[in-house]
């Protein structure tokens, strides 16, 4: 990492409390960036390898992900691919590999941006704002009906017939995933990396279980279910 022009000219706190997860063998660079975004208003966690990036990433839900490329257990490549099978958070890749080869292959795999070390701090920042801006912000929370329940998704409360219905955390997040996404397919894959984290996503059985218990307790018929439907061997699906 390098200064531009002799010094940096970016304010403190321009980061604005987002939280940033930056991957990088280097531990040098990894406490330097730390320090340094820390004190330019951001969030950072860092990890040193790719398990630890696809581990973090699905614990600390980052707003922007810096990602190296050469890492020592996995290529970066992977672990973006990994991470975009069940996140679409901006990936910002830091790589020495300067060849277009390579950038291409990054943003064909999902990456939103591109840098080379060693690059600029002002750079460096500039490009962690951009990201951030294509990032909506949060519309308020709706509540979503069906014929036989309701969600109110910022008061975390599901009611049935008028009467509050009790959920599990586990309960909670499958159905907060599947009401957001109303008629589209959810993957397995998808609802076990984002509830239990992507080390899960073989373990269908853990779906099987927690859907019958969720019709059980929201469904009229939980036999013959409405609006929490199976599409055999792929996933899920929300039908208001």
């Amino acid at each position: 990492m390098t200064e531009n022009g002799g010094g940096t000219t970016a304010a403190a706190g321009t980061g604005g409390g987002a939280r940033v997860l930056v991957v990088d063998d280097d531990p040098h660079l990894l406490k330097a960036l730390r320090i340094t975004l820390g004190a330019h208003g951001y969030t950072v966690d860092s990890a040193g390898d790719g398990a630890a990036a696809v581990e973090a990433a699905s614990r600390t839900a980052p707003d922007v992900l810096v990602l190296d490329l050469g890492l020592p257990d996995m290529d970066g490549v992977d672990v973006l691919r990994d991470v975009r099978r069940w996140s679409n958070l901006p990936v910002l890749v830091l790589s020495a590999r300067h060849g277009s080869s390579d950038k291409v292959g990054a943003l064909d795999a999902g990456a939103d941006d591109y840098i080379t070390k060693p690059f600029g701090l002002d750079e460096l920042l500039a490009r962690l704002r951009a990201l951030l801006r294509r990032v909506p912000a949060p519309e308020a929370a709706p509540v979503v009906a069906s014929a036989a329940f309701s969600v109110d998704l910022a008061g975390r409360r599901v009611d049935r017939g008028g009467s509050p219905v009790r959920l599990t955390p586990t309960e909670w997040k499958i159905l907060e995933i599947l009401v957001t996404n109303p008629s589209r397919l959810v993957t397995q894959q998808q609802l076990l990396a984002r509830v239990w984290g992507p080390g899960y996503v073989k373990e269908a059985n853990y779906l099987r279980v927690y859907m019958a218990q969720l019709r059980r307790k929201l469904e009229p018929d939980p036999g013959k279910p409405r609006h929490l439907l199976t599409e055999p061997g792929i996933g899920y699906r929300f039908v208001p």
